[in-house]
């Protein structure tokens, strides 16, 4: 039995010669299809157009760098199909990143995990597979945030993971630095939680009481005829300690409503500058069940069930 698959190559606005590689792909082999966007989007807005271009059953997304080896695919497959999961991911026998990336990626899943209630945070990686009808998830997302992940959390809590060998990165520096990472961290927080607000509140709180509380010291001292005129070090210190937590709650308040408005504009989640392929699909034997691919500057297209 024969499995058909398609492959989608997203180049995200690369200034290289990517997406003549891509196209000239997208021209020798059919099942090849080529997006170019318009500028560089980042990862997930490349990963949702390439998503959203996949005619089959199953989506397997992967890096273009080859840090995903395309021979571990059918492990993801497998236990998709195994488990009649919706969502598998991928994830290393070792670590392919350093001690550095590392630990900031597994401080950036914990954050997801406790902070959006995604129980399967700390599984989550670029490497992953689920089924086509998932996206139906992703009709009301527009604007420049995006998150695959956090969004294919709304959509099911039928996620497994599977262990694959995941090979380091060979050829260059990858861009994803660990700048890049906080930003995204910061995305998903302000894009999907409103943890931020209470936060913000429980501060209020905390300053308020720590206020009442000083207020209380400086009445007992006025109380038991203790009161000097120095004292101008703890007031300094309450206008700061009041100052700061409302600088803050106004900062975290301005990044919601920035985003609102950002919204409001129009601004797209990505455009696309051309498309080439032909977009057939071909077929070939799968060797442990059916399966498929989106590849993109960071994403492939996926194979449906046979």
């Amino acid at each position: 039995m024969s499995a058909p698959y398609e492959v989608i190559l997203v180049v995200d606005g690369s200034p290289d010669d990517t997406w003549d590689v891509a196209a000239r792909l997208a021209d020798r082999f059919e099942p090849v299809r080529a997006l170019h966007l318009s500028r560089n989007y980042g990862q997930h807005n490349a990963l949702l157009a390439g998503v959203r271009e996949a005619r089959l059953e199953v989506i397997v997304t992967m890096d273009d760098d080859l840090q995903h080896p395309p021979e571990q695919i059918p492990l993801l497959l497998a236990a998709l199909h195994g488990d009649r999961l919706d969502l598998v991911y991928g994830v290393p026998h070792e670590e392919e990143h350093g001690p550095l990336r590392s630990l900031a990626s597994r401080s950036v899943k914990a954050a997801m995990a406790g902070a959006l209630d995604i129980r399967t945070a700390r599984v989550i990686s670029a490497f992953r597979a689920f089924r086509t009808h998932l996206r139906q998830g992703f009709d009301g997302l527009t604007g420049p945030y995006a998150s695959i992940d956090v969004v294919l959390s709304w959509a099911t809590t039928r996620v497994g993971s599977v262990r694959v060998h995941m090979d380091r990165r060979d050829d260059g520096p990858s861009t994803y630095t660990l700048r890049m990472l906080c930003r995204h961290t910061a995305n998903m927080l302000f894009g999907y939680s409103a943890l931020p607000l209470r936060v913000a509140s429980y501060l209020g709180f905390l300053v308020g009481l720590v206020g009442l509380v000083l207020g209380a010291a400086v009445l007992w001292s006025f109380a038991v005829g203790a009161t000097t005129v120095a004292g101008f070090t703890s007031i300094c210190s309450m206008i700061t300690l009041f100052s700061s937590a409302q600088l803050m709650s106004i900062g975290i308040l301005g990044e919601y409503v920035g985003r609102i408005h950002t919204s409001g504009m129009g601004r797209p989640t990505y455009v696309v500058r051309e498309r080439t392929g032909s977009g057939a699909v071909a077929s070939v034997p799968p060797p442990a069940g059916p399966g498929g691919l989106t590849r993109t500057g960071s994403a492939l297209s996926a194979p449906n069930e046979p």
